[in-house]
């Protein structure tokens, strides 16, 4: 069930919220809980025994590891159930990787299995393993009470595309949290806010992607527009949702971490990944690069550390090998800003801009490429003038057809409408203006759905 879906908005969201605070307080977890189990369940019903056991798996795995702090037995218990977390991510989501590229390198025949990818699986899993993580330190109590461990599990509003929320992030607010109308308002807007930038330009977007890779003849400027609605497609479908689930746990009085911070006006790699995809980026250092040693090593294990990290950063993403190609395009950019690029980036910021969103353009399309041979190609059609045209009439059509949309997601990637709305938040007539802001957002975003075909959730693969 997408959360830009008619069913979602006007069925599973009303019914859910009213049966949900006319509840009593004590209820409202269970309420939860049962609601986000038949929202995973009408995505993915062959699937739900796996969320299931993860729940029930991991909650008595974190009372062991507690019962058992600092011995060897506790070191056992933790290597098991990271083994158990990994096996079933793994299995479900590399098996048929390696199948294929055992087949390739050993001219093997060996079947591929009939293995789909439960929703979700990669953010529930790196929720779990980090509980697991944080209990065998002992940097958190483990949960004592099954219902709201496995609420929050399950929470609806991040658990099929993140963000990834740490258990210490809402272990209070499991117990006890308080809706005010004022923190539901701004989750109310907030969720607007996100099913828009979903709605009315990550889904244009992707439509005028699909025109511009459809083109009778490319053209160096049809290529680059490709690379540019691209880029902005992904990042308003990804931060679109991430507003979405944050704006929802307003509403019920969760406060979820913010997971993108306008990466798209950063000025290097590494502060691009500082606001991008934040709860990935953190997760994976806290709980991969740290524990290797981080950067207070040699400098032969502190490159080996950033490779290690960014091969798991893009895997993670996907069993294909242009998310490996992905993540170690990053890993190797970031080494190079580090050992040479710091100061000169740090002291020419137009510059720094220009290579960094550079950088994200390239990246981007291998991101979202399909064979590493096509990926090559787009990649060289952008510089292609030996053999493709600049421009012809049909790229000026699409160019014109669709410039308005680019001009609106080039200005809605930076804070300037952000900082735009916050100064009129003094003003008296906004508490006014505020709500017919967000209905008739909410009514074009419903009007695109009843109208539109193309509605996916790119990080759902994932």
């Amino acid at each position: 069930m997408l959360f830009s879906s008619v069913t979602f908005l006007y069925y599973f969201l009303p019914i859910f919220l009213l049966i949900y605070f006319v509840i009593p307080s004590k209820g409202k977890n269970l309420v939860l809980l049962l609601f986000s189990l038949f929202f995973y369940f009408y995505g993915e019903p062959k699937y739900i025994w796996i969320l299931i056991f993860s729940c029930i798996f991991n909650f008595y795995m974190g009372k062991f590891l507690e019962k058992n702090f600092h011995t060897k037995k506790a070191t056992y218990l933790f290597i098991f159930s990271l083994l158990v977390n990994f096996g079933l991510l793994f299995y479900f989501k590399y098996t048929n990787f390696a199948i294929r590229n055992i087949n390739s390198i050993l001219g093997l025949n060996i079947p591929i299995l009939q293995i789909v990818l439960p929703i979700g699986i990669s953010f529930f899993t790196f929720q779990t393993v980090g509980y697991i993580i944080d209990v065998y330190r002992g940097k958190v109590t483990c949960s004592h009470n099954i219902l709201h461990f496995a609420t929050y599990v399950t929470l609806f509003p991040q658990l099929v595309a993140g963000p990834i929320v740490r258990y210490q992030t809402v272990e209070e607010e499991l117990r006890k949290r308080k809706t005010t109308y004022e923190t539901f308002s701004k989750g109310v807007g907030r969720f607007v806010i996100g099913l828009s930038k979903k709605v009315l330009l990550a889904n244009v977007l992707g439509e005028c992607c699909n025109a511009f890779m459809g083109l009778s003849v490319p053209t160096i400027l049809s290529t680059w527009l490709h690379a540019i609605a691209v880029t902005l497609q992904i990042y308003f479908d990804f931060s679109g949702y991430s507003d979405m689930a944050i704006g929802l746990g307003l509403m019920l009085g969760f406060h979820f971490l913010e997971n993108f911070n306008y990466p798209l006006i950063a000025s290097s790699i590494t502060d691009f990944w500082r606001r991008w995809h934040i709860s990935l980026s953190s997760w994976l250092k806290d709980y991969i690069y740290i524990p290797l040693g981080g950067s207070r090593v040699l400098r032969w294990k502190w490159i080996r550390n950033i490779l290690i990290v960014w091969f798991c950063t893009g895997f993670w993403h996907g069993a294909e090998w242009n998310f490996i190609l992905w993540g170690l395009y990053f890993a190797l950019l970031l080494l190079f800003e580090k050992i040479f690029l710091k100061k000169f980036l740090q002291n020419h910021k137009v510059i720094a801009h220009i290579y960094t969103l550079f950088c994200i353009l390239i990246s981007f399309l291998i991101f979202n490429g399909e064979g590493l041979g096509n990926i090559g190609n787009e990649i060289i059609h952008l510089f292609d003038f030996k053999n493709l045209p600049f421009m012809n009439h049909e790229t000026l059509y699409y160019m014109r057809s669709y410039g308005v949309l680019f001009m609106i997601a080039v200005i809605a990637s930076t804070p300037i409408l952000t900082n735009f709305v916050n100064r009129l938040q003094n003003k008296k007539w906004i508490i006014w203006v505020e709500p017919i802001y967000y209905m008739g957002l909410l009514l074009i975003c419903t009007a695109f759905l009843i109208d539109a075909s193309f509605n996916p959730f790119l990080y759902f693969r994932f």
